[in-house]
């Protein structure tokens, strides 16, 4: 849809779209004869069906005489791709068509002298112009065209990656001399409007330490679309690998052995296919204190063809993993002993770490009672509370905590509680650590 000012004008803006033509059908489907005296259980029959090629091949012979003037075998199959309806000709589009993101947009303009005298010194500017941005695509302002006959024309291509969605405008706008030496400004804009051709959904879920990222992309444009790769680009601190249905074993992105892989097909108008990745955190140590308030996981790369090869290209915006809840203090137990015995002193190995951008402590540990009626089975042998010192931004400190059971068989330690003495803070008990105390 093209939009100009009032006035008159001797050049006016042409604008075609270049794209790759259509295959040109030819309804209706032409017939096989066959189906038209017999059904496919004829084929059930060995006897039948070993004596019916040669009675169609010589009903067929007969009805493709080149005397015969009725043309009535047009509709007959000569070759199994006639079924298909294939002229073998392609056809030009004859309208603007759909525009999807991730495409080039690549345009065909001419401008056309429609007066009867030459016009001269074209400035010639073409621009996109979206919601965000304007992008210019040719201007002839250092080299302008030095004159258009009457009746001739100028002729150009643009093109630009769509990156953007919604309303897009071609401006295109030529400054001249006409006839009588008159300077004219001339506009003209093309709109169009710039679709999804395809959704991503994804699905995050977490077991234990390995994380899982399922994607459905599903096509919503009117053509099959061949994806020739959708990548899953991890985040720094993690790392991807592929798991396809029909592997015994993951398959890492990054491996090459395959040099060619087939696309894979979506088809138009809602086809869905189905990814799956397996995602583990790659950082430790130090290096999981700097990435501890993020939970973005990567982005997709994802490339594609339609039916003629015409490319499209999209990246998604970071996809997020489930948030993460750092603490500022965790405590975990390292070591326990692995033979306990009933009544006798036994010590647990304990690591305090420090998450913050601060120093924090000193600390004391001790025994919280999770019930006034319930009796402590393990409980600290000696002084009820461990002073520990104060620890560095990001450091962690170790120590060992003398514990004591007083009850045979399977058992809890539970309740080990770390707080702050200079905040005055007390923090998360550590979870219960289920051990077993043998009898003397």
């Amino acid at each position: 849809m093209s939009t100009t000012q009032q006035g008159t004008h001797s050049l006016a803006f042409r604008v075609m779209r270049l794209c790759k033509p259509s295959f040109h059908v030819e309804p209706p489907f032409r017939l096989d004869p066959a189906d038209l005296f017999v059904g496919e259980d004829i084929f059930d029959d060995p006897l039948a069906a070993s004596n019916l090629p040669p009675l169609l091949s010589s009903h067929v012979s007969k009805s493709t005489d080149s005397s015969d003037l009725t043309y009535g075998n047009r509709f007959l199959l000569h070759h199994p791709s006639d079924a298909m309806g294939f002229s073998g000709l392609l056809v030009l589009p004859q309208a603007f068509g759909a525009i999807y993101l991730g495409e080039t947009f690549c345009s065909y303009i001419s401008i056309n002298n429609s007066s009867n005298f030459e016009v001269r010194d074209v400035i010639i500017k073409a621009e996109i112009q979206t919601e965000r941005q304007r992008i210019l695509l040719l201007d002839t302002s250092k080299s302008p065209v030095e004159s258009i006959r009457a009746g001739g024309r100028y002729d150009f291509i643009v093109e630009h990656d769509v990156k953007e969605l919604g309303a897009h405008t071609l401006v295109c706008t030529a400054l001249y001399n006409d006839g009588d030496g008159e300077r004219k400004y001339l506009p003209q804009f093309f709109k169009f409007i710039v679709a999804n051709p395809l959704s991503v959904r994804t699905k995050v879920r977490a077991v234990k330490e390995t994380t899982y990222l399922e994607a459905c992309i599903e096509n919503h444009t009117k053509s099959n679309l061949y994806m020739d790769q959708v990548e899953f680009e991890p985040a720094p601190h993690w790392s991807a690998t592929a798991l396809k249905a029909d592997e015994l074993h993951p398959a890492d992105n990054s491996s090459t052995g395959e040099i060619f892989k087939p696309p894979i097909l979506i088809r138009s108008g809602g086809g869905v296919y189905n990814y799956l990745y397996q995602l583990k955190s790659s950082s430790d140590g130090s290096a999981q204190v700097k990435v501890e308030g993020t939970n973005i996981l990567g982005k997709f790369q994802i490339t594609w063809r339609t039916n003629l090869g015409e490319p499209g290209r999209l990246q998604t915006q970071q996809i997020l993993g489930n948030p993460i809840t750092r603490k500022e203090i965790e405590l975990q137990i390292l070591e326990i002993p692995s033979l306990i015995n009933l009544d006798w002193p036994f010590s647990v190995h304990l690591n305090l770490t420090n998450h913050t951008d601060r120093e924090l402590g000193p600390f004391e540990v001790w025994l919280s009672q999770n019930s006034a009626h319930k009796e402590k089975i393990v409980m600290i042998n000696g002084l009820q509370t461990m002073a520990l010192p104060q620890v560095e931004a990001s450091g962690s400190t170790d120590f060992h905590l003398n514990l004591i059971a007083t009850k045979v068989g399977v058992q809890k330690i539970s309740g080990i509680t770390v707080s702050d003495t200079r905040e005055k803070k007390t923090y998360d008990s550590l979870p219960d650590v289920e051990i077993f105390v043998e009898s003397d």
